[in-house]
């Protein structure tokens, strides 16, 4: 009787065993019993842009507005490129050309290049701090520019003097516009809109990296600022000017030096080219403090592009200037302003490359 006893529990124990298991085998790991709790989804949901290599980039929806700065500096190039060939001004019944000769054609391909190359990105939303920061440095840079514009055609024969101009010494007795001239200005302010729609944007774009530029920034900050009063100091004196002439007095038999009336100054000019020239330098070194502070690493490369594309840009046309014209002479503050131009692209190269190590 014991015997039957434990084997009836036996057969009724495995029995219960077996139902365990069913049961157990029918939830499986992937299914939860009916008085379990839920496990939550602790994934880490993914970035809105993907990562660039070793910059940790991510890069956020591009406002419309971000792509119309993009576009603006498309039109801006195109009408810079254009502005190069036909006639600029007439001065004195001479017609004179932007683009004359190759060293003319290459000083003025500088900026309306990148310019295209940038804005080009911006508008395919690439990168879009890297192009909002060059269109808001190169949109204040070319204020200043852009008053000097309208001085040269419109107000330069208020008060006549020596200007060079395409490089050509010229006399602003009378100036008469050109189609080249029309297509500068437009140029000119075309950039000024993509600047302001830069800054309008500037807020609402996101983009962000693992902050690897930090460490270099105060050694990139004091080199801009250096190579931002150096490019003033170089603007406020003609890069390109007469050279004084040596002649024997008749009185005295001794050689004596004869100054001869080069153009003038920038910061010598009168009304809206002495404003232009003022804005002009200030956005030089707001550009210049500026750019070393923009984030991401890409905008610090925006910022200092734009300033480098335009000091280089008018270090070339003070060289062609000297060169094209058998009147003038290249001066120091001409070879300054290469000098900081090159400086300048020195620093974008570096914001570009250094990637000293990983934020904290």
């Amino acid at each position: 009787m014991a015997g039957r006893d434990r084997s009836a529990r036996d057969d009724r124990t495995g029995g219960a065993t077996a139902r365990r298991s069913a049961s157990a085998s029918a939830t499986g790991p992937g299914r939860r019993g009916a008085g379990s709790r839920p496990t939550p989804d602790r994934r880490v949901p993914p970035a809105t842009g993907g990562p660039v290599a070793g910059d940790g980039l991510v890069v956020g929806d591009v406002p419309v507005a971000a792509r119309v700065a993009g576009g603006l500096l498309v039109l801006a190039a195109l009408a810079g490129l254009a502005a190069l060939f036909p006639t600029y001004l007439v001065v004195g019944g001479r017609a004179l050309t932007l683009g004359g000769g190759g060293g003319g054609v290459l000083a003025g391909l500088v900026v309306p290049v990148t310019s295209a190359a940038v804005g080009a990105g911006l508008a395919a939303g690439r990168v879009p701090r890297l192009g909002l920061a060059y269109a808001g440095v190169a949109g204040a840079l070319a204020l200043g520019s852009l008053l000097i514009e309208v001085y040269r055609g419109s107000s330069s024969t208020l008060r006549p003097g020596i200007e060079v101009l395409a490089g050509e010494r010229v006399l602003t007795s009378s100036v008469e516009t050109g189609p080249g001239w029309w297509l500068a200005v437009t140029g000119l302010a075309l950039t000024v809109l993509a600047g302001a729609c830069a800054a309008a944007v500037w807020g609402r774009t996101v983009m962000e990296d693992r902050g690897r530029l930090d460490p270099a920034r105060p050694a990139l900050a004091g080199a801009a600022v250096l190579l931002g009063v150096l490019t003033v100091l170089c603007l406020a004196l003609p890069a390109a000017d007469v050279p004084d002439r040596l002649v024997d007095d008749p009185a005295t038999g001794l050689e004596i030096v004869v100054e001869q009336q080069g153009p003038q100054a920038l910061l010598e000019r009168p009304g809206l080219a002495l404003l232009g020239g003022l804005l002009l330098a200030g956005a030089v070194v707001l550009g210049s403090v500026l750019a070393p502070s923009l984030r991401p690493r890409l905008a610090a490369v925006g910022g200092f592009l734009a300033v480098a594309a335009t000091v280089l840009g008018a270090g070339l046309t003070g060289l062609r200037d000297a060169v094209a014209s058998d009147e003038l002479e290249w001066t120091v503050p001409g070879a300054g302003l290469l000098a900081a131009g090159v400086g300048y692209a020195v620093l974008t190269l570096l914001a570009w490359r250094l990637r000293r190590g990983p934020a904290a």
